[in-house]
């Protein structure tokens, strides 16, 4: 049975859904913007530390459902411009071990909320916890 949760850290989603869901084996986390954060909005329009801040609270989310980002099997990004993709990636590659990187799709999306150049959503493999 899935569980559907909420960050205490950030605000409530201003839309119909859940920060994440959680079932026996995978971590939904839905799109995660600076705007979504509360320290995001002075670093909006940096591509390089929007992706940094947004990494950043994917990993303190997988971390409160004990995993990691290694744990991390499927990306999705949305740039509102795509030609940024290259100083995305710079910041991206840095928060996983070389060769083991998730399956990505990385898309151009004119307009995210709240003026925000990057969203990214992820799948996690959930590591389940051994009874003792």
């Amino acid at each position: 049975m899935p569980t559907f949760m909420n960050d205490p850290t950030m605000p409530t989603p201003s839309f119909p859904g859940s920060h994440m869901v959680v079932d026996d084996h995978y971590v939904f986390i839905s799109g995660l913007t600076v705007d979504d954060l509360s320290n995001g909005h002075a670093v909006k329009g940096d591509v390089k530390e929007e992706t940094r801040l947004v990494m950043r609270a994917l990993s303190r989310m997988l971390e409160m459902e004990g995993g990691s980002l290694a744990d991390i099997v499927r990306v999705d990004i949305h740039l509102t411009d795509l030609h940024a993709i290259q100083d995305m990636d710079t910041v991206y590659a840095e928060y996983f071990e070389p060769s083991r990187y998730p399956t990505r799709t990385c898309t151009e999306s004119p307009n995210l909320y709240g003026g925000s150049s990057i969203e990214i959503t992820v799948m996690a493999k959930r590591q389940l916890q051994t009874e003792q």
